[in-house]
Parts: structure tokens; C-alpha cells; sequence
């Protein structure tokens, strides 16, 4: 297996694309305008994710934190808010940008890896066609944040051991704290980066001035939430802890190892992110994000994670076997050199199609959007919210007047919290009675009043 700095010879010889890194950024930014424009066309059918829902309803009571996650995520939908309203494509513009940064640095990162056009573009094409990171632009999530920051990071690192300039980890240690107030299970990536530092010549950076700078920006960035969940008691962590032995006895966790092939990456691509992280072992420079890749898998293997949590660790694998798959083919003759890329597009093509059709919602109706409902249980959750709300309305508005001006909305999950408190002003609808997740922290009636008044 050639290595990183072999690849980067002989792509020079063979592509032409590789002197013009402002062609070549074009080029990837033609795949990342193309993406986003597929997610703007397409974000608006349906309705919200109950998820969204949650989010949106913590959008509307900003704290340092939030009892399923850190408080990025409903802070961004809160600004959200500000710009667009109730747009459903407005407010999921966030995670489309986010989705399209994390392919353009994809590209980025094969460039510095030393390949060429061809590299980028397939690195890129990779990513977007794959499952995870194809949902990923569709809703506002805290995971597609997330998948972002493992992205930014990886690339921070890889510029950090290409130009050994120690000023690159002010950059890691504010992602990594930028991170942990999008998700908690940045600590699986930050034991990923700092088995890599010790397990590799990079430790000599445990030296630095700079190294322990960037932790400490870290820390300073998240200190608002650590302070946040100590005040609280930790609650977060019991959240997780229930959330977690729930998904396991569900058996919400299985499928592991399938999913790193069939959720995390394109399954036509998987040759590409284990050529990469061949390659990254086997590079001595590099070396330290093969690590932090086999780390949290073993992390997650251990204790149970879904298989998606590690989904933001494939970026960097791909834009590695990229690199090493363009100087491979490279080193054939014309009509060999054709045929295999050829092959390769059309099956990364065809999954995409595939996985497109039961990732996003391409029509409103018809033989795709049924299918699409058949398998895709997330699209399913954005069915029907404005039915429930009307559905409330109606019972409000069938009782007596006298009755109406003292009713309450009393809900079962967030979901519902979300809807009614979401949707449920245009039908005049009071504010729900919730005790399901940061609601019942917050403690509150549907009129306001503390629980107990």
C-alpha cells in the first residue's frame, strides 16, 4: 500500500488537475453547491421531525444547557428562528451548510494528502452519496453539527502534521470544545486524538506550549455547560445513561458493525475508507489518525454505541483512500485506468440514487414518497404534527366557552411538548403541560406558573 507521500508523487505525474488548487476548489465547490441545492429543493415537504420539535421548543428557553444535549444546537435554531420563522427550509439551512462544509473539507483533506482533482472530487462524492452524511442536511440535528466538528478537526490535525506548525491546535482544542457543546460524545473523539498523540511520534506535541493552549480554549468554551451540569447535578449524564441501557435493551445497538458499511459510508465506497486507514497506519506522519479511528470504534464496540455515533471518523478515511486510489490507478495504462473508474462512479452513482430515494423526501406524493415512508422511520416522525395540532384545537374548541378560557394541554413526550408549543399558536392554543426532558426541569405550567402554585 503506498503511502500518503508516494501518492502525492505520483498524482502530480498524472493529473493534471493537481497544479490548479483554485480549479480544483471550484470543482468541489460545484459537488457542495449541487448537494445543498438537492437539500433546499427538497427540505420543505413533509413537516418537522419530532426531534426538530424538541430543539425548537429549547430554542425558545436558551440556558448553558439542555437535558438530552449541550445547548449549540437549539442556540443555532434560535437564530434560526430570528432569520426565517417557521420556514422549514430556512431553518434547516444551518444543517445544510454544515452538511456542505463537512464535504468540501472532506476534498480539502484528500488535497493535503496529496491528491490530486480526481482524489478531491471522489473523496467528496464519496461522503455525499453515503447514507449518514445524506440525512445529515435534511434536518437540524445536534449529529450534524457534530459530524462537522470530527470533520474540522480531522483536517486541523492532518495541517498540523503536514506543516508541524504547533499553532494548529488552538484550532483543534476550540472544535473539540466547540463540540462538546453540540455532543457529549465528542470525549469518544478527544480519547481517539489523545490515544493517537501517545501512541505515535506525535507525542512530542504533549511538550507544547501550543498543545496545552488549544485544551485549555477548550475547556474555557465548554466551562459554561460542565458548570451548567454540575449545578444541575450531572443531569445529562443520567439522561444518557437511561437513553443508552433503553437503546440496548431494544436492541437499538445492533447491527454495529453492519452499519459502519451500510449507515456511516456509501457500501460501494468501502474499499476507499479501508485502503485509508491502511494507509494512515502505515504512514509514520499520519499515522495518529489511524488511531483515532480505531479508537472510538473499539470505544463504541465495547459500550454498546449505535452504530452512527462514529459516522464523522469516515471523512478522513475516504480522503486518504482517495489519495491512494488515484495514484493506484495512476500507475495503469489508459484503458485499465477508464474502466475501473467507470466502474466505480456507476456503483457509487447507483447506491447514492438508492440511498437518496429512502433518505430524502424527493416528492409529496406518489410510488417515491410511499417508498421512501416504507424505510425511512425519520421521515415517518415529520408525518402528521400538524393533524395532531388541529386535532387539539377542534377538542378546545368543542367545549363551552366558559370551559375554553381555562383549558390546559397536558402532553406525553417532547414531541408533542414541541408541536403544541411550536404549531399550537396559530390555533391559540395554551402553552403544553410537559414533564418530559428539559420541561420538566424548567418546571412550569402550561400558563407559566411554577408546578406546585
Amino acid at each position: 500500500m503506498a503511502s500518503a507521500n508516494v501518492a502525492h508523487g505520483m498524482e502530480r505525474a498524472a493529473d493534471p488537475g493537481q497544479g490548479s488548487s483554485r480549479g480544483d476548489t471550484l470543482v468541489l465547490l460545484a459537488v457542495v453547491v449541487a448537494v445543498a441545492f438537492v437539500h433546499a429543493l427538497t427540505n420543505g415537504r413533509y413537516g418537522f421531525h419530532r426531534d426538530e420539535l424538541q430543539v425548537l421548543s429549547d430554542a425558545h428557553h436558551l440556558d448553558w444547557g439542555f437535558v438530552p444535549y449541550p445547548p449549540f444546537t437549539p442556540f443555532m435554531e434560535r437564530i434560526g428562528l430570528s432569520l426565517f420563522g417557521l420556514s422549514m427550509v430556512g431553518l434547516r439551512m444551518f444543517s445544510t451548510i454544515a452538511n456542505a462544509a463537512a464535504i468540501f473539507f472532506t476534498g480539502l483533506m484528500a488535497r493535503e494528502l496529496g491528491g490530486g482533482r480526481l482524489a478531491q472530487v471522489t473523496a467528496a462524492l464519496a461522503i455525499a452519496l453515503s447514507p449518514l452524511p445524506l440525512f445529515e442536511g435534511t434536518e437540524f440535528q445536534y449529529t450534524t453539527f457534530d459530524y462537522l466538528w470530527w470533520v474540522l478537526i480531522a483536517y486541523f490535525i492532518i495541517r498540523l502534521l503536514k506543516t508541524e506548525n504547533p499553532r494548529w491546535w488552538l484550532a483543534i482544542g476550540a472544535t473539540i470544545g466547540i463540540g462538546f457543546m453540540t455532543k457529549y460524545t465528542m470525549g469518544f473523539y478527544l480519547a481517539g486524538i489523545l490515544g493517537g498523540l501517545v501512541l505515535t511520534r506525535t507525542r512530542r506535541y504533549l511538550l507544547s506550549g501550543w498543545f496545552w493552549g488549544g485544551m485549555a480554549l477548550g475547556l474555557a468554551i465548554c466551562l459554561p455547560n460542565v458548570l451548567w451540569q454540575v449545578k444541575h447535578g450531572f443531569i445529562s449524564l443520567h439522561f444518557l445513561q437511561h437513553i443508552h441501557q433503553r437503546d440496548v435493551a431494544q436492541g437499538r445497538a445492533d447491527g454495529y458493525w453492519r452499519d459502519q458499511f451500510m449507515i456511516c459510508t456509501n457500501p460501494f465506497a468501502a474499499p476507499l475508507w479501508i485502503a485509508g486507514l491502511v494507509g494512515y497506519l502505515r504512514d509514520r506522519r499520519y499515522r495518529m489518525l489511524g488511531w483515532m479511528y480505531l479508537i472510538p470504534l473499539v470505544l463504541y464496540a465495547v459500550g454498546k454505541g449505535r452504530g452512527y455515533y462514529l459516522g464523522g471518523a469516515y471523512p478522513m478515511l475516504m480522503a486518504m483512500g482517495a489519495a491512494i486510489g488515484a495514484a493506484w490507478l495512476a500507475s495503469m495504462s489508459k484503458l485499465p485506468r477508464r474502466a475501473i473508474a467507470i466502474v466505480f462512479f456507476a456503483g457509487l452513482a447507483f447506491c447514492g440514487a438508492y440511498i437518496a430515494a429512502v433518505v430524502l423526501p424527493l416528492t409529496s406524493s406518489g410510488p417515491l414518497k410511499d417508498f421512501a415512508l416504507k424505510n425511512n422511520g425519520d421521515l415517518r416522525e415529520e408525518i402528521g404534527w400538524d393533524d395532531y395540532v388541529k386535532a387539539v384545537a377542534a377538542v378546545r374548541d368543542s367545549l363551552p366557552p366558559e370551559e375554553q378560557a381555562h383549558v390546559g394541554v397536558a402532553v406525553r413526550n417532547y414531541g408533542e411538548q414541541g408541536a403544541i408549543e411550536i404549531l399550537g399558536p396559530a390555533y391559540h392554543l395554551p402553552p403544553p403541560i410537559s414533564g418530559t426532558n428539559s420541561a420538566w426541569l424548567r418546571g412550569v405550567l402550561g400558563d407559566g406558573r411554577p408546578m406546585g402554585a
